[in-house]
C-alpha cells in the first residue's frame, strides 16, 4: 500500500477544490489524483460536451503526479439514467483505467466517502486501502431521503444560488471554525455557488438511492484510515466509530474542533493523518 497513488473524491455540493489545502503535503508522500465527480467542478455529465468543446474525459496531470479535473466518462452511464452511485463508481474505475493504474488507496469526504464505498462494491481488487472522511457506512432515513429529493427538486426549478449555501454551510463547518477562519466559510459559499444545478440535483437522488454499505466494509480487508470532525454534526464520531468498528485493519482519528469538511477546516491536521498512517500498510 506504501507505493500506491491516493485518490481522494470530494464533498458535496463541492468540487476538486477543497483538497488544495492538503495536496501539498500529500504530493510529497504520493501520486494524489483529485478527480471532479460528474455533474460537479469541471466535470460533465457523459456524453455532454464540456463548455470549450473538450472531452469530458479529460483530467489534467501536474509535475508532481497530481491529476485534477473531469471524471465522467462516456461509457459509464448515460445522463437521463435515474441517479445511482455506481455509475459515478463507474466513473472513477474508467479514470484509473484512462491513467493506466491498476490500484490505488481510495479516499473521500461526505458523498466522497459513500462514492469510494460504491467504488469498493463495484471493484474491490482496485482498492488497496481506505481513507473514510467526515462519512458513514448507514443508508439515509425516510426523512433524509426526502429532504434531499426537495433540494434536488428545488435546484432544477430555481437554480442554487444564494440559497444552497445558506442551507447548508452552517452545517458544513463548526461554530469554531465559522468564527476564527471566515475565509474558510468564504470559499465554501465560493464553492457551493459554483457548482451545476443539475450536478446538485443528480448528486443529491443518488445520494437518496445508496444502500447501506456496512457488509462493504467488513469485507474490505485493506488498511483503512477513518477521519472525522470532532463537531461534526452531519457524520458524527459515533459514525466514524461504527465504521472503524467493522473494517478489519482500521485507524481512527479525531481532528478536534472541526466540523464535517475537516480538509477544509484543519488542512495541515489531516495531511498529517493521512501521510503518518501511510506506510503503515
Amino acid at each position: 500500500m506504501a507505493d500506491l497513488p491516493l485518490v481522494l473524491l470530494h464533498a458535496y455540493p463541492l468540487d476538486a477544490r477543497m483538497w488544495n489545502a492538503v495536496r501539498g503535503q500529500l504530493s510529497a508522500r504520493t501520486r494524489v489524483i483529485t478527480p471532479d465527480q460528474r455533474g460537479m467542478g469541471r466535470s460533465p455529465f457523459p456524453d455532454a460536451p464540456t463548455s470549450n468543446g473538450d472531452s469530458p474525459a479529460s483530467a489534467t496531470t501536474a509535475s508532481n503526479g497530481a491529476v485534477s479535473g473531469a471524471v465522467a466518462s462516456g461509457s459509464a452511464g448515460q445522463p437521463d439514467r435515474e441517479p445511482n452511485l455506481d455509475d459515478a463508481a463507474r466513473d472513477v474505475v474508467a479514470l484509473l483505467d484512462r491513467l493506466e493504474i491498476d490500484r490505488v488507496v481510495l479516499g473521500g469526504c461526505s458523498m466522497g466517502g459513500y462514492l469510494t464505498m460504491a467504488v469498493l462494491r463495484a471493484a474491490p481488487e482496485r482498492v488497496g486501502g481506505l481513507v473514510l472522511i467526515d462519512t458513514k457506512a448507514e443508508a439515509d432515513t425516510d426523512e433524509a431521503r426526502a429532504n434531499r429529493l426537495s433540494v434536488a427538486d428545488r435546484a432544477e426549478a430555481e437554480g442554487i444560488t444564494g440559497w444552497l449555501a445558506d442551507a447548508t454551510v452552517p452545517a458544513l463547518l463548526s461554530d469554531s471554525t465559522r468564527e476564527r477562519q471566515p475565509e474558510v466559510e468564504a470559499l465554501v459559499r465560493e464553492l457551493v455557488d459554483s457548482q451545476q444545478p443539475s450536478g446538485v440535483a443528480w448528486a443529491q437522488r443518488a445520494m437518496a438511492a445508496r444502500p447501506d454499505s456496512t457488509d462493504t466494509l467488513r469485507a474490505a480487508d485493506v488498511p483503512a484510515l477513518v477521519l472525522v470532525g470532532e463537531r461534526d454534526g452531519l457524520t458524527p464520531p459515533d459514525a466514524a466509530r461504527a465504521m472503524a468498528d467493522v473494517l478489519p485493519a482500521a485507524r481512527l482519528e479525531t481532528i478536534p474542533e472541526a466540523g464535517h469538511l475537516t480538509p477544509l477546516e484543519a488542512p495541515e491536521a489531516v495531511a498529517k493523518a493521512i501521510t503518518d498512517w501511510y506506510p503503515a500498510g
